[in-house]
């Protein structure tokens, strides 16, 4: 079996799972996605929380603006840097934050079923390791093009 190709196949197929729950929610996965990591991260900058996303920074400023337009996320300016917005969930995003926890759960159940655990944390540590090479590798090629 060609790796690449896998992991392609299941990330592929992690996001079509994905988008239909958003969707059962009146959501979108990317909505989805800025809310999971304000609950992780509070207080980021958008373009912290582009380079979470991996989305362009315009993304996520008309994400941020949906979501603000609907209650559930709150800009506010940096003490120190008056051109930059801090964004934190407001209470009323604490109900999707916890159809997110679950939605995780349930993907993270659907995914692993009939995995054994040692063959689950070996895998953890490898994907962790991949992350960490494709991160380096990422950084040297931005230096080289700087």
């Amino acid at each position: 079996k060609d790796l690449l190709l896998l992991l392609n196949d299941v990330a592929r197929l992690m996001r079509t799972y994905a988008d239909g729950l958003a969707r059962e929610h009146g959501t979108t996965r990317a909505q989805w996605a800025i809310v999971a990591w304000l609950g992780r991260r509070p207080g980021v900058t958008q373009n912290q929380l582009a380079d979470l996303t991996d989305l362009a920074p315009m993304t996520v400023a008309r994400l941020v603006d949906r979501l603000e337009e609907q209650g559930l996320v709150k800009r506010s300016v940096d003490p120190q840097d008056r051109r930059v917005w801090r964004l934190s969930l407001t209470p009323a995003a604490e109900p999707l934050l916890q159809s997110i926890k679950s939605y995780r759960l349930r993907l993270e159940r659907a995914v692993t079923a009939g995995v054994d655990p040692t063959t689950l944390r070996t895998m953890l540590v490898g994907l962790a390791r991949m992350k960490e090479n494709l991160g380096r590798a990422r950084a040297r090629r931005s230096e080289e093009t700087d």
